[in-house]
């Protein structure tokens, strides 16, 4: 789990709740920088999220696990709505904010963790671009193959990733290069992320094309049922247990 020095995102997070700002500094291995969207996004309400999440809320069914719940958006929105919730998250701080906002059940613990001790689900999400927790492709097929002992009869995954290739931007397209030659896919990032004088360990965080994300569901006892498409290269895959 991660210490307090090293939950950047969780303080950033925890600041933006207590109405102090904030902002999430994403540093990649080769040295770029990056801003994202900021922890605003990570505490919105339902009515502000963008159309293709709103319709693949419609896909939840049953008991719901979220993989990497952040600040818990989609957990309160579930909830609210009559589901029986759990999240789990590395970051200490931004479960402190998971609680605060009322969400009954979110835990301290890593993807690699989950076992049928945690429960048997209907659904798990992986919102937020949270494809990315596999990290990579052997990985993401050992805890793919996890996620169907502990789930039931006709599960989802409930997954967003972003197309690393939908891009023309030389700094991308040149790490792009770089992982290949090195035998990683295109769009296995090694970053961590920064806030204040908070910084994560460096960590794999893997987004992929439809191609790439169907080729790693293969053997894994999942396949994919639909993709939603956002207005951009982000997308989500409805994915259903075989």
């Amino acid at each position: 789990m991660l210490k307090p020095h090293q939950d950047a995102q969780g303080w950033a997070i925890y600041d933006c709740f207590c109405g102090k700002g904030g902002y999430e500094v994403i540093e990649r291995s080769d040295g770029y920088i990056d801003v994202s969207g900021g922890p605003e996004v990570y505490l919105s309400k339902y009515e502000d999220w963008s159309e293709h999440e709103k319709i693949a809320m419609g896909y939840v069914v049953g008991r719901v696990l979220d993989v990497g719940c952040g600040a818990g958006r989609h957990l309160l929105y579930l909830q609210e709505q009559g589901f029986e919730c759990v999240g789990v998250d590395i970051s200490p701080k931004a479960l402190e904010v998971c609680k605060k906002r009322g969400l009954r059940d979110v835990r301290l613990m890593s993807i690699t963790q989950l076992t049928s001790s945690v429960g048997i689900f209907d659904t798990i999400l992986m919102m937020g671009n949270n494809f990315g927790l596999f990290g990579n492709t052997k990985r993401a097929k050992w805890l793919l193959r996890r996620f169907h002992r502990i789930t039931a009869g006709r599960a989802r995954i409930i997954a967003e990733s972003t197309d690393p290739y939908a891009t023309e931007l030389p700094e991308h397209l040149e790490y792009h290069s770089i992982n290949r030659r090195r035998g990683r896919m295109g769009g296995q990032l090694r970053i961590r992320v920064r806030y204040k004088k908070y910084k994560t360990p460096w960590f794999d965080y893997l987004i992929v094309s439809k191609e790439e994300m169907r080729s790693i569901l293969e053997g894994t006892g999942w396949g994919i049922i639909r993709f939603i498409d956002s207005t951009g290269p982000r997308y989500i895959a409805i994915i259903e247990k075989l």
